[in-house]
């Protein structure tokens, strides 16, 4: 079933005299527990595609649903409630507030929700266990390393078991082993949970992860790969020829 539904999206900035054009026309389905990454070269509109479609953005014209819900006419308090209940993000940069633990920045999902301290805490053991950062709990995020604080930005886009996630370049700031690491949480997560996850990545490696990649080329998609049953190695190699074809960026550690 299609938990995202994108019908003829166009985003376009400036205005009737200086207008650009940056989504021109996309069509776009996500089903439920899919690991998708969208791909494309510097300025291609992936990250205006994931901004709009997460509604941090609007679009200029065309519809999305999420869960059902037409995005589009959602006025911004309503889009601002939904966003709370039913999205997660993950973005490059962490966004964790250096004033509170690890514990407590993974729990403010659920600090805006009705959630009882005791079921809060068992979501926070859940979650945390799985990435694997239950014993970081009582830390700042200037006492952990960027991995750590990586995972820990994960842990809070989950633990309200929203309907997608979105991850902007999460392994953008990481070393190859730390992103590695945050990737193998991810699909974990992916699979135990049945979770979405959408994420923007220039890095084939991270895109191999996922189990479809849909390439941007000047704001339309030009291609998509699906894993089905290849192996990583395989479905890396796969990722590399067409970006090589498309001319994005070559691996970068």
């Amino acid at each position: 079933m299609a938990v995202l539904e994108a019908n003829k999206i166009y985003k376009s900035y400036g205005n009737k005299f200086n207008k650009q054009e940056v989504l021109k026309g996309i069509d776009l389905q996500i089903e439920t527990g899919e690991f998708v990454s969208i791909m494309g070269a510097s300025g291609s509109g992936k990250t205006t595609l994931l901004n709009v479609l997460s509604s941090i953005d609007r679009v200029s014209s065309g519809e999305i649903k999420i869960e059902g819900e037409e995005m589009t006419s959602l006025k911004e308090k309503q889009l601002a409630q939904f966003r709370k209940e039913h999205l997660g993000f993950i973005f490059q940069e962490y966004n964790l507030l250096d004033t509170l633990t690890v514990k407590e920045n993974i729990l403010l999902p659920l600090s805006i929700s009705k959630t009882s301290k005791k079921a809060a805490d068992e979501k926070f053991a859940a979650v945390a266990n799985e990435l694997g950062i239950f014993e970081l709990k009582d830390k700042y995020p200037n006492e952990i390393s960027g991995g750590q604080k990586q995972r820990t930005s994960a842990a809070r886009a989950f633990i309200h078991e929203p309907s997608i996630i979105f991850a902007d370049e999460p392994t953008g700031a990481l070393d190859s082993k730390s992103a590695s690491d945050l990737l193998n949480k991810l699909s974990d997560l992916n699979h135990k949970r049945n979770a979405t996850i959408i994420m923007v990545t220039h890095d084939p490696v991270a895109a191999s992860y996922c189990s479809r990649v849909i390439f941007i080329k000047d704001g339309q998609i030009y291609t998509q790969l699906n894993k089905g049953g290849q192996s990583r190695q395989t479905f890396f190699k796969d990722i590399m020829k067409t970006q090589g074809v498309l001319g994005g960026v070559q691996h970068e550690h």
